[in-house]
C-alpha cells in the first residue's frame, strides 16, 4: 500500500510516522479516534489536518498491525 500523506523523518519527532511532515504523529490521531473523538473534533484541534489525513492515518495503523500479533491476556476471556 502506498501512503502519500504519511512521512518519516529521523530529524523530526524522532522518526515516528507523522502526517505530511506536520509534526502530528499518526499515533496521536489514531489515539484520539480510539478515545472517542470525532473526525470534526480532531480537525478542529489540528486545523492543518484534512479529512484524508485522518483516513490515511487509520489505514496506516491498520496496515502496521496487520501481520503482527500483540501480546494479550488470555485469562480474561473466560
Amino acid at each position: 500500500m502506498n501512503f502519500t500523506r504519511i512521512t518519516v523523518n529521523f530529524h523530526q519527532m524522532g522518526g515516528v510516522p507523522c502526517i505530511r511532515g506536520l509534526r502530528i504523529p499518526v499515533a496521536t490521531v489514531v489515539g484520539m479516534i480510539a478515545d472517542g473523538m470525532s473526525e470534526d473534533e480532531i480537525l478542529h484541534a489540528f486545523p492543518d489536518l484534512k479529512m484524508e489525513d485522518i483516513r490515511e492515518a487509520l489505514k496506516y495503523a491498520a496496515e502496521a498491525v496487520k501481520e503482527r500479533e500483540l501480546p494479550l491476556r488470555t485469562d480474561l476471556l473466560a
